[in-house]
């Protein structure tokens, strides 16, 4: 066995594969045996005590010719041990050996039985109608195959300001962020996507488009900042003494806000005012549909406009525009969207891209997901094992920087697909949430 053990509520079994035969069978031939354990408990030979009366019967009598004697006892001996070979045959059909996942929890075990569901039974693991098991239940169980079962649970967190809880199989922040999809691509959350649920309070801001109504104009505003003071302020809207907000500043900012600034009255005679910026919208094949990405994030420019005013007993009268200045320009904003239809098609059997499927799936990971890691791993590496960057040291399917990172996962990371893929996985899932995220990072910036 390898791996650490399992929590209590699924006990592993491990033991030999042994043959428990009929009490007729153990008469018919008269055999003996020492005792033997089984995973069902001990094995005995019920007829051993009358086997060894009749032997020492047969040594006083000497020799005895009857029915079974001569070529008829070869005859039935022969048929006995055929039917022993055959329940051996049958049984070590059923018998393998798996790696089994169960919260994180890791062990290669023995494993009987012809499906999952016959193997997470026979260690005492019951999935509930919520738990994630990848592969089915019903799946055939597969020699050297692994299983993964994530427990689903109620956990509490804060998304964008409310409280909520939900049920989910998700056992790190990470994971929580990956089932959120898009929303939790980029979001701001107050604790590592390494960190394990539960263990403290989470807080998350996801992306979201707040409207800021300023000036005259509504500005979308493409953010994962908490609250509006962060909103704004991220946004290069600058606040006079006098301005007001609708919403207060410290409150939490959430998808479809509409934020209006009252700018302060003032006589002065000059005034900075915002200048809106354009979003361009870029269709993409790199990413599946439903999937954006941010570019280039929109930041409105200011402008000072220098005023003369004319006043009739103390009252302002007439203003008059003298001078326009440009502060800081507008950067326009571009955003990706994806047009990439999520291919059902089958990598090569045995190939690096069956396995990354198949391991990606494991961590409940679809197919739109799988075409964002097939997308970045083409990149990367064109998924060989042996890629190797001259310049940068980068090394293996995911290009860990440097390789010897992938040793964690496993010794043999030189030269195992699975092994690099395992680490790229965590990795991903570590630093990006998903797969599109990080193929959503790379679009942008060309690294991931």
């Amino acid at each position: 066995m390898s791996g650490p053990g399992l929590p209590p509520r699924s006990r592993f079994r491990y033991g030999l594969v042994l043959v428990r035969r009929s009490r007729a069978k153990q008469a018919s031939d008269g055999s003996t045996g020492p005792s033997s354990s089984t995973p069902e408990g001990p094995v005995r030979a019920p007829v051993q005590d009358a086997a060894a009366t009749r032997s020492r019967r047969s040594a006083k009598a000497g020799p005895r010719r009857g029915p079974l004697a001569g070529p008829a006892r070869h005859v039935v001996h022969g048929t006995v041990v055929l039917a022993l070979v055959g329940g051996t045959v049958a049984v070590t059909q059923v018998h393998k050996t798996m790696t089994i996942d169960y919260d994180g929890h890791v062990a290669t075990v023995d494993a009987y039985g012809a499906s999952v569901a016959d193997v997470l039974r026979y260690h005492h693991i019951t999935p509930g109608p919520d738990d994630l098991v990848q592969p089915a239940v019903s799946a055939a169980a597969a020699d050297g195959g692994q299983v993964v079962v994530r427990s689903s649970r109620d956990v509490t967190v804060e998304i964008d300001g409310e409280v909520t809880t939900f049920p989910t199989t998700a056992h790190t922040v990470g994971e929580l962020l990956a089932a959120l999809g898009p929303r939790g691509t980029d979001a701001v959350t107050s604790a590592s996507r390494t960190a394990p649920l539960d263990r403290s309070p989470v807080r998350v801001s996801t992306t979201k488009t707040v409207q800021v109504a300023v000036d005259g104009l509504v500005l979308p505003i493409r953010t994962a900042q908490s609250t509006v003071r962060d909103v704004l302020s991220t946004a290069g809207i600058t606040l006079g003494e006098h301005d007001r907000t609708s919403v207060p500043l410290g409150a939490a900012a959430v998808d479809g806000m509409v934020v209006m600034v009252s700018r302060g009255d003032t006589d002065a005679d000059r005034k900075t005012e915002v200048i809106p910026f354009e979003t361009e919208r870029v269709e993409s094949d790199e990413l599946p549909k439903g999937y954006e990405v941010v570019r280039t994030a929109g930041v409105p420019g200011e402008r000072v406009t220098t005023y003369e005013i004319r006043t009739l007993d103390g009252a302002e009268v007439e203003r008059t525009v003298l001078d326009r200045e440009v502060t800081r320009k507008p950067v326009d904003e571009v955003v990706v969207v994806g047009t990439l239809e999520v291919s059902t098609a089958n990598p090569d059997p045995g190939s690096a891209k069956a396995i990354g499927k198949a391991m990606a799936a494991e961590r409940g990971w679809g197919s739109d997901q799988y075409a964002c890691l097939e997308q970045l791993w083409d990149k990367e590496s064109g998924w060989r094992w042996n890629a190797e960057n001259p310049s940068s040291g980068a090394y293996g399917i995911p290009q860990a920087l440097p390789g010897t990172k992938m040793a964690t996962a496993g010794s043999d990371w030189r030269t195992n697909p699975s092994t690099q893929i395992e680490w790229g996985l965590g990795y991903i899932s570590g630093r990006y949430g998903t797969p599109c995220g990080a193929w959503s990072h790379s679009v942008s910036v060309g690294w991931y």
